[in-house]
């Protein structure tokens, strides 16, 4: 189920938890609704609202370090990926193989992660064949056979670099399977729901109240909607830019 639909259920289960605190007030015989009565529950609110408050906050903290972390890794994957041409440039024309190869598997997880508009991204798309092309440009870097101390030197450093594009590729693949687990999510909004009841409980019944709490439900499910969002950063509305990666293709055979 996508982000929206589950911020959009999330909204009317709040707004519905809020009208039954309104009938329950209605339905409830008056000693039930006593200051004293009112005292206790004002205190048990602002606990929930508490917890709640903290937990969002967290919630959204961790998403966005998240969607940080692995936009940095997007950007310092196409810093590599054009010192890596540049290193197997400088090596010689004996590498003009190996830089073709590694362009077309550049422009290829590229097309894979970001596709046209409606598709769905593979980015953990860890075939054998895939794994086995990524793998074999560190192989035939390897069988290079440098004559000058100079072409040992950017030997050396292109095999740093392609073993870095290899770590990274498979970390992005392990940090991109992380949604929020279902239990904490109804959890939270078993929280909140409880604490739209509570405020529908005492709550006047007329059109600004509900439009108060049509926004506050809106407010909150937004809130879920950011973090469902940054948790799966290759697709959706909020999502990593591919214009780092698309930039260093460009540079790269030149």
């Amino acid at each position: 189920m996508g982000s929206m639909a589950i911020a959009s259920i999330v909204s009317a289960c709040l707004f519905i938890s809020a009208l039954f605190g309104m009938l329950l007030n209605a339905l409830l015989p008056s000693h039930h609704l006593s200051q004293d009565s009112k005292h206790v529950l004002n205190v048990s609110m602002g606990l929930i609202a508490t917890m709640s408050a903290l937990v969002l906050g967290l919630l959204i903290s961790s998403a966005k370090s998240s969607f940080d972390l692995e936009n940095s890794g997007i950007q310092q994957g196409a810093a590599n990926i054009i010192q890596l041409d540049r290193v197997l440039a400088h090596y010689g024309p004996e590498t003009k193989e190996i830089r073709e190869r590694f362009r077309r598997v550049v422009a290829f997880r590229i097309r894979l992660t970001w596709p046209e508009e409606g598709s769905t991204p593979k980015v953990t798309d860890t075939t054998p064949a895939m794994t086995r092309t990524a793998e074999g440009l560190e192989e035939s870097i390897r069988k290079l056979s440098p004559h000058t101390d100079a072409q040992r030197e950017f030997q050396s450093r292109a095999l740093q670099l392609i073993q870095a594009l290899l770590g990274k590729r498979w970390l992005l693949f392990v940090e991109s399977l992380n949604p929020m687990p279902t239990a904490f999510l109804v959890v939270l909004v078993l929280w909140l729901c409880m604490l739209f009841v509570g405020f529908g409980l005492f709550a006047p019944r007329n059109a600004t109240v509900l439009l108060a709490f049509v926004l506050c439900a809106v407010a909150i499910s937004s809130a879920l909607f950011l973090i469902l969002e940054m948790n799966h950063p290759f697709y959706g509305l909020i999502k990593i830019s591919s214009e780092p990666l698309r930039y260093a293709l460009s540079q790269l055979g030149q």
